[in-house]
């Protein structure tokens, strides 16, 4: 290890890398940031290339999910899950193999989390078995659906004039964000909600939707094909659809197999 002990951020929402990063200065001012990712899989790809001691890994996350970046660092590095599910987490990483934060950060349960990675790196390696313990956990957890007794998202309520319109989510052809708003494109038409993709993103079942931008959420069920482009890029086709909806680089993966 060298003399100053490096760190890699990984979670999909800027301001929070902004906020830990800050928080971080003030409480381990030896601490470097080498590299912020913003999904599962950067973060794998930077960590092979900086290396760092400390791993910061948001649980919930697009495309490679903090767990699965996890299973190819966590024998190499410390590794900090940052969860929304502060339950959740207790029950997940009572072994002490891996530590977390719970959202939104407190700088002083961050603080204990800064004394313990300090311990940490001064003694002996990560466990490997250990860690593989949770890891399994946690991936357990999440195919069930992340927190505990948490059902998929049934039914997405919007405003239409002075009424509310519940909108079945099997009848969802995609979603897609507009600024402060959402526009829920559906068989009965379009609507807008006042709701980020990221909270709908949580609360979809992964076994029908995907989302495939940062700004853009489909229905896997209504995908007609994948339409591969120059460059690593590639359109999605929906059934009933003429608009092509764009797949950023990072979300590529998904749609290997297809």
């Amino acid at each position: 290890m060298t003399s100053r002990p490096r760190a890699l951020l990984a979670d999909d929402e800027p301001l929070l890398r902004e906020h830990l990063a800050v928080l971080l200065g003030r409480l381990w001012p030896e601490l470097e940031i080498v590299a912020q990712a913003r999904n599962g899989r950067e973060a794998v790809e930077l960590f092979d290339e900086h290396e760092p001691e400390v791993v910061f890994l948001d649980i919930h996350m697009p495309g490679v999910n903090g767990v699965e970046a996890a299973r190819a660092i966590a024998r190499r590095a410390q590794v900090v899950f940052i969860t929304a599910y502060d339950q959740y987490a207790v029950q997940a990483f009572e072994q002490g193999a891996i530590d977390y934060v719970v959202k939104p950060l407190d700088a002083q349960r961050l603080a204990d989390t800064v004394q313990r990675l300090q311990q940490r790196l001064a003694s002996a390696p990560p466990d490997g078995a250990a860690l593989d313990a949770v890891l399994e956990q946690l991936a357990a957890r999440l195919q069930q659906g992340g927190a505990p007794g948490k059902p998929w998202l049934q039914w997405i309520k919007a405003s239409v004039g002075s009424n509310v319109r519940l909108i079945p989510v099997e009848q969802v052809h995609y979603l897609r964000s507009d600024e402060k708003y959402t526009l829920v494109v559906w068989e009965g038409g379009e609507v807008l909600i006042r709701r980020s993709i990221r909270e709908l993103a949580d609360e979809l079942d992964p076994e029908r939707f995907a989302q495939i931008h940062r700004s853009t959420i489909v229905n896997l069920h209504q995908v007609v094909q994948v339409i591969r482009g120059a460059n690593e890029t590639a359109e999605v086709q929906l059934k009933g659809r003429t608009e092509l909806l764009s797949v950023s680089r990072s979300y590529l993966s998904l749609f290997r197999q297809m």
